[in-house]
């Protein structure tokens, strides 16, 4: 009889390699006294001459303001992140998340010009939404995406206009488009 051995998989390597370059941000944040999260983790108006703009631009989804932050979006990243990857591939997934911080980055930049913006958020719901298109078929459109929307949108609404927070509501909305429309730009190719 043949012996099995287990070993661990990276299964995942997108959504794993943000998790853990999350985590490292997030160490980073405690060993330098927030000069990591303030300068490479988190995106806000700035000079456009200043090459960490740039690394800004991207590097806002790995900050985050604290622990309970951190477990909030990467718990649901873990979750919903691996069968994506597999659905979509990896590189596929890569472009879907690099498009979001982007254009969550920019949009910050232009319309709240005072604040900063930090966390993997819009990104897990870029994937809520992209993961609500699952089983789509061609000239239809999945209930699941309706209702996801709805109370996804009825969410982020409720949560703009009468919870005082530090929540980033409106670039949850920003996620949450940029995963519908690459869910229906990703199924048309």
């Amino acid at each position: 009889m043949k012996r099995r051995t287990l070993r661990l998989q990276y299964n995942a390597p997108v959504t794993l390699s943000l998790f853990f370059l999350s985590l490292a941000a997030l160490v980073l944040d405690t060993l330098t006294g927030g000069w990591t999260t303030t300068h490479l983790f988190c995106v806000y108006r700035s000079s456009l001459a200043d090459p960490l703009f740039y690394v800004r631009l991207f590097g806002h989804v790995l900050g985050h303001a604290g622990w309970e932050h951190f477990l909030n979006n990467m718990l649901l990243f873990l979750v919903i992140g691996p069968p994506l990857e597999e659905k979509y591939g990896s590189r596929t997934l890569l472009g879907g998340i690099l498009m979001t911080a982007a254009i969550s980055g920019v949009l910050q930049c232009l319309f709240f010009p005072g604040s900063a913006l930090l966390g993997a958020s819009g990104i897990v719901f870029m994937l809520i939404m992209l993961s609500s298109l699952a089983g789509m078929r061609s000239g239809t459109i999945p209930l699941t995406l309706i209702l996801v929307a709805a109370l996804y949108l009825g969410q982020q609404v409720y949560g703009m206009l009468f919870v005082q927070d530090q929540v980033a509501n409106f670039m949850h909305i920003v996620g949450g488009v940029c995963g519908t429309v690459f869910g229906f730009a990703v199924r048309r190719r």
